[in-house]
């Protein structure tokens, strides 16, 4: 679903996805696209920040009160603050107008293989690595549960910061590039702006770190990535 107020945008990403094969729904306002994933309940969608009646992050945070369905937020801003806000939202990608409808189409593919991955593990009735779950003197990690409890208090993280931080965890002092990161949690091999990891390291940070300029549990490792640590099984 593109909910997508610009007439031409609407028209390009609806030809991109359609060669793929993809059957995409439209909206022109915030409105209206919360109308229509209600009634629709699409595989993916692709959000416009900047919407009449509702913006992005509205119809954003609507979605995400009882829904995990992959959102792709557009805009015509690429700053740290949008980006940091949406992904705090919950959003899954973000794309900087103007953008290429390959990318896009490989990131919307990439999101559902995704979802779809995700939700054969929890049909699966085998144990996944990251289900044994993790514990630490004040942080806990329910991989399977899908729970953080910080200091005793149950920690509130979006989809992809949850997903991010029990892949990290599941993994203890194995540093991981941006990169790796990114393949791991999209399945996919193209990241075109590596501080999208940046905002969701940042994020979870201060959530689960007590002082998170100087982190306990995810360390940088300068000129390479990120690693887990002190935390035990």
């Amino acid at each position: 679903m593109l909910v997508e107020d610009e007439e031409s945008i609407r028209r390009i990403v609806g030809q991109a996805l359609g060669k793929e094969g993809h059957q995409l729904l439209y909206a022109a306002d915030g409105e209206e696209g919360w109308r229509l994933f209600q009634k629709e309940r699409p595989d993916a969608v692709i959000l416009d920040i900047m919407l009449p009646e509702k913006d992005g992050f509205e119809v954003l945070r609507l979605i995400r009160r009882e829904h995990n369905t992959p959102v792709i937020l557009l805009s015509a801003k690429g700053d740290i603050v949008d980006k940091s806000v949406g992904f705090n939202l919950g959003a899954d990608d973000y794309l900087t107008k103007p953008f290429s409808p390959v990318e896009l189409v490989l990131r919307v593919k990439a999101l559902i293989r995704r979802s779809i991955y995700l939700k054969n593990e929890e049909n699966s009735p085998e144990e996944s690595h990251q289900d044994a779950g993790f514990c630490g003197k004040d942080l806990i990690i329910d991989c399977k549960a899908r729970e953080v409890i910080v200091r005793g208090e149950k920690a509130d993280l979006t989809p992809k910061e949850f997903d991010l931080l029990c892949f990290l965890a599941s993994h203890p002092g194995h540093v991981f590039t941006r990169e790796q990161i990114f393949k791991n949690l999209w399945l996919e091999d193209y990241i075109s702006d590596p501080g999208t990891i940046t905002v969701f390291i940042r994020k979870i940070r201060t959530k689960i770190e007590k002082d998170p300029a100087r982190p306990e549990y995810i360390k940088t490792v300068w000129g390479i990535g990120y690693k887990f640590t002190g935390l035990q099984k």
